[in-house]
């Protein structure tokens, strides 16, 4: 059975607290200190800038700045979880400006998803260029109340959208939550949006790597950030000071 078709509907019947139960890694114990020399900063190419420099990866996350930096960054977020929305709100600028700019650091961001909303959005954000996948994704974490409060409002609506077949179920789904208005505020028109989410199999795949990689990296909440490979036991109420002192420590000072 796939991950789509397998999606429990239980969390959009539950309190809105419950249903992003889900938010907050749980990191493996006895993480080792990083360290490493001081690295130089490295120019973009001559006419570009690191923090609007996207490619796709292999693993379908969409990697920002420089693809050779030495530090690399990796992070599985939920875009219906607060905890990801409070980095975003409180660390990822800073991370953007401050390091991945200087072409020391990369900062990959991938999709863990945790209901048929959040694979929507998954979706959704990746309906544009590759270079709108991040605001895209901030712009959903920095107004989260309002994307998700449609959702819970109208759950019995939503719930019948995802029994319609499958080229229509997603389809459907934005309309009773209301995401092809933000979206479009923001860039991406609804005829470009309902392209994407009548695309079955692009949709599966999201969720079946998700489940996979998960399973793979031991990622069981989000966020969950990944420093040079290594999975970093962060404090969830405030991650961004403790990155930031990775990252130094690593190498980008």
């Amino acid at each position: 059975m796939t991950r789509i078709r397998s999606l429990s509907l239980a969390a959009l019947s539950a309190p809105l607290a419950l249903a992003l139960a889900a938010c907050g890694s749980s990191d493996s114990a006895g993480e080792e200190a990083v360290s490493g020399e001081p690295v130089a900063a490295v120019e973009a190419p001559a006419g570009t800038n690191w923090v609007d420099t996207v490619q796709v990866t292999e693993s379908d996350g969409y990697l920002l700045g420089n693809p050779d930096a030495p530090i690399k960054l990796l992070e599985y977020a939920s875009l219906t979880c607060p905890a990801c929305a409070a980095f975003a709100a409180n660390g990822a600028d800073q991370l953007k400006e401050d390091y991945v700019a200087t072409g020391k650091v990369s900062y990959e961001l991938r999709n863990q998803i945790h209901g048929p909303h959040d694979l929507v959005l998954a979706q959704m954000v990746r309906c544009g260029a590759p270079e709108t996948y991040h605001p895209l994704s901030d712009q959903v974490w920095k107004n989260l109340q309002e994307v998700l409060s449609p959702v819970f409002e109208r759950q019995e609506q939503f719930g019948q959208a995802l029994s319609l077949p499958e080229d229509q179920r997603f389809v459907q789904a934005a309309q009773v939550a209301d995401f092809y208005d933000f979206f479009a505020a923001r860039g991406l028109s609804e005829d470009q949006a309902r392209t994407c989410l009548a695309d079955f199999p692009a949709m599966e795949a999201i969720a079946e790597r998700s489940d996979t990689q998960s399973r793979e990296l031991d990622v069981t909440g989000t966020p969950t950030f990944f420093l040079n490979g290594r999975k970093l036991e962060l404090e969830p109420t405030a991650p961004w000071p403790q990155i930031e002192q990775r990252l130094q420590q690593a190498g980008a000072r």
